[in-house]
């Protein structure tokens, strides 16, 4: 990334909404950007296991895991299938677990919390659909931002 999401949001304005919601920075890249792709789902990684194991692009996946820090929805095994696979990051509205692998993996990992918890593997949920976090909304093919001030994306 090679623009500062403060100094984007003063180029820009109007045209990025702001994601409001404060989110932890934990995998080994702080700021990253990219095309977004989406997966809609709860308390179920199969489908964000198989999207991060197809090749990126250098987008960012954003995980509506509605908010649960139930159980987790990325571990350091699908977060090292990203950096194989070329993505940029993954925003996660749930939970993660193995933070220090997922520190030290080249790629960007924003979360709400952690938790030891496996997830389900039923593949129950819905990919490439817009999704709804925090009231921004997250358009397949639109281009999101993130570094240590926050998320944008554009409208």
């Amino acid at each position: 990334m090679t623009i500062a999401t403060a100094d984007l949001y003063d180029e820009r304005g109007d045209d990025l909404d702001s994601l409001s919601l404060q989110l932890l920075d934990l995998g080994g890249c702080v700021a990253f950007d990219g095309p977004v792709r989406t997966v809609r789902c709860h308390r179920d990684n199969a489908l964000v296991k198989q999207v991060l194991a197809t090749p990126g692009d250098a987008a960012v996946l954003v995980v509506d895991g509605g908010g649960s820090l139930e159980s987790a929805l990325v571990g350091d095994l699908i977060a090292a299938s990203a950096v194989e696979n070329g993505w940029a990051g993954v925003i996660v509205h749930g939970a993660i677990r193995d933070r220090a692998a997922l520190a030290s993996l080249p790629v960007g990992v924003k979360a709400l919390g952690s938790n030891p918890r496996k997830s389900a593997k039923d593949g129950v949920g819905e990919v490439d659909v817009p999704v709804t976090i925090a009231g921004v909304v997250f358009t397949p093919g639109r281009h999101v931002w993130a570094d240590a001030d926050g998320v944008l994306v554009e409208r």
